[in-house]
């Protein structure tokens, strides 16, 4: 398994809508594996496809250890609630903002072998699944930002 390269705030490939994916090829099977080892390397919590520049609506979520989500055409079918907490991206190293996000959502998506699933989250999850996705319409979270913080505000929560 691969490590990927991850696209960086700027290149327009996080700009764009991904293409949904319409056969789970040895292909496919082949990027979520390097899309594992490569968010396992960035000690990540989500990485979409157009982060390592594919644009397919793929992405994993890992918010607990060895608790792996792989997302094949993912949609939002659910949300509930509220929750406004700090937020990054492995594609903005060093921005953190303050977003608003679902306290619940439920998603549904395609896995690996082609099944059909749905994957209830609450906090961190709920966030990081909604953050996931909305790389895959082109959303990066600053633009859901209500606030970014500053250098100071940053090297005081280390």
């Amino acid at each position: 398994m691969a490590t990927l390269n991850i696209v960086k705030d700027g290149d327009e490939v996080l700009r764009k809508i991904c293409r949904p994916v319409t056969e789970i090829t040895p292909r496919i099977k082949r990027l979520l594996d390097d899309m594992k080892t490569t968010l396992h390397k960035a000690n990540g919590v989500g990485l979409a496809a157009p982060q390592v520049g594919v644009l397919r609506r793929i992405a994993i979520v890992e918010v607990e250890e060895g608790e792996l989500i792989e997302l094949i055409n993912p949609e939002i079918i659910s949300s509930e609630g509220e929750q406004e907490e700090i937020e990054g991206c492995l594609s903005v190293p060093g921005r953190w903002g303050i977003t608003h996000r679902p306290m619940k959502v439920k998603v549904r998506a395609t896995d690996r072998n082609g099944d059909t699933f749905e994957v209830e989250g609450e906090g961190l999850l709920a966030r990081a699944l909604c953050h996931e996705i909305d790389h895959l319409d082109g959303v990066i979270f600053y633009d859901k930002a209500v606030r970014m913080l500053s250098k100071e505000e940053i090297e005081g929560e280390e």
